[in-house]
């Protein structure tokens, strides 16, 4: 690949974007932990629940703030480096996002404030219901990202008209062949990642002997998370890859590192990727396990890259390691889940530190798979910007070499900066804990930031009379 002004630009809009995938990807699965926690405190009254979730409440202020400045810049660059993308594809792809907008933004920036900062202001009940419409809020707005993202791996819908993409149906553009399975993958992959995050932190009091019972809380919800989710995200990430190799063979052809397709396709555990000579170097595989896995054949075929022509394959070196390392970190995932599953069952879970001590570091798994598989999918698109439609390099903007370096250079500068001290301000909130009395929504709430339920309640004014005898 000759390294010229379209690589340049792909290179920052890579940049920005892996910056600012992490923070949606972290923040979906969070809110519904928080609603989890408010709806959970609400029923039972139990104040370390409470602190919980004012505690997970900050910590999802800073990373949704991080979030937005992050998307923002995204749209400034497909205006300015991809504008032929936005007048082919446009009339799809911008209805979409102002569903987004509509649905989702509209929903969060209603009810996020009364999240944030309605503790003390709203009922008790209002506030849980916000926090549960934030959660929709964060939902619909990965069901409308995905869908356009989706619909350029896999267009459908839609009718060319001298050149530009038209909408023709939109519940075939929505619900587009890929959209289904890309969207169960990545709204599993936003929950295990926060729940990774969670179930480190707990590990991580529980060794230092800190908020033990907020530890314990946060460890067994994480854990019990990642011992559901991981063993269903196999599952899953096995159907959408049936359903790339329907519809996008080359990709798989690129993930696999399968040349010939004549021949049954072998599992290449490792391998580099020779693109020159058209072969691997240094293979260890297993021989036809990637047919078995993708035809369910030990002889089954499916097309190598051969099969296409050179301009047609996507880069192979990138996307085959990223889907080891994707592939990788998802079995890592399932031995944790079903390890500390193991211990739970066993009543040893809180006392195993020998699997307690390396938990509190699992938290970068979930976001490093995420960008995985992102890469997986985005550069296993090309050369295409949408499948069949649109190249990539035919959707550049006319802009020279010098501008687009420039501004990577600098983005690579505000962004270390800002995200550094962002991550930094996060981590010290976490190493300062789910300290303080939480102060009550209203005058029932106690200094411990209880709100005591109707048995609760009566237990307590029971306890008092036989303590005083009646007076």
């Amino acid at each position: 690949m000759d390294f010229d002004v379209s690589v340049l630009a792909r290179m920052q809009f890579a940049f920005t974007i892996a910056f600012h995938i992490i923070f949606p990807s972290f923040t979906i699965g969070l809110a519904a932990y928080i609603a989890t926690l408010l709806v959970r405190w609400r029923i039972t009254g139990e104040p370390h629940i409470h602190r919980l979730a004012r505690f997970w409440t900050k910590i999802f202020a800073v990373s949704f703030a991080m979030g937005v400045v992050s998307g923002i810049v995204l749209s400034y660059q497909i205006g300015t480096n991809w504008s032929r993308f936005s007048v082919v594809v446009g009339p799809v792809l911008g209805p979409l996002l102002g569903y987004e907008v509509l649905t989702a933004f509209f929903l969060e920036a209603t009810f996020l404030g009364v999240m944030l900062f309605g503790w003390n202001r709203v009922s008790p009940t209002f506030h849980v219901i916000a926090a549960v419409l934030v959660a929709i809020g964060t939902s619909f707005s990965a069901f409308w990202i995905l869908a356009a993202n989706s619909w350029m791996q896999t267009p459908a819908g839609h009718i060319m008209n001298n050149g530009i993409a038209e909408p023709d149906n939109w519940l075939a553009i929505i619900f587009n062949p890929s959209f289904p399975y890309r969207f169960a993958h990545m709204f599993t992959a936003c929950y295990l990642t926060t729940s990774l995050v969670v179930m480190a932190v707990g590990a991580r009091y529980l060794i230092s002997g800190r908020f033990e019972r907020e530890a314990q809380t946060m460890l067994r919800m994480g854990l019990g998370m990642v011992a559901l989710l991981a063993p269903l995200q196999l599952v899953i990430g096995d159907a959408h890859g049936l359903n790339t190799l329907e519809h996008q063979p080359a990709k798989i052809a690129t993930m696999e590192a399968h040349w010939d397709g004549s021949k049954a396709g072998d599992l290449v555990l490792f391998a580099i990727p020779n693109a020159a000579a058209e072969r691997n170097d240094f293979e260890i595989a297993i021989p036809g396990l990637a047919s078995f896995v993708l035809t369910h054949d030990f002889a089954g075929k499916f097309k190598g890259l051969k099969d296409f022509k050179r301009e047609d394959r996507p880069p192979i070196l990138p996307v085959f390691f990223a889907f080891r390392i994707m592939v990788g970190l998802g079995l890592a995932m399932i031995g944790v889940g079903l390890v500390g599953a193991y211990l739970w069952a066993r009543g040893q879970l809180l006392r195993a530190r020998w699997y307690l001590w390396p938990s509190q570091f699992v938290w970068p798994m979930g976001f490093l798979a995420i960008l995985s598989g992102w890469w997986v999918t985005e550069t296993g698109r090309q050369p295409w910007i949408a499948t069949g439609i649109l190249r990539t390099a035919d959707a550049l903007s006319p802009v020279t070499f010098g501008a687009v370096l420039t501004s990577l250079i600098l983005f690579v500068i505000v962004y270390v900066c800002v995200f550094s001290m962002g991550i930094l301000y996060i981590n010290r909130l976490i190493e300062k804990g789910p300290t303080g009395s939480a102060v009550g929504h209203d005058k029932r709430i106690g200094d411990d930031g209880a709100v005591p339920s109707r048995p609760l309640a009566a237990a307590t004014d029971a306890a008092k009379e036989a303590l005083t005898g009646g007076n």
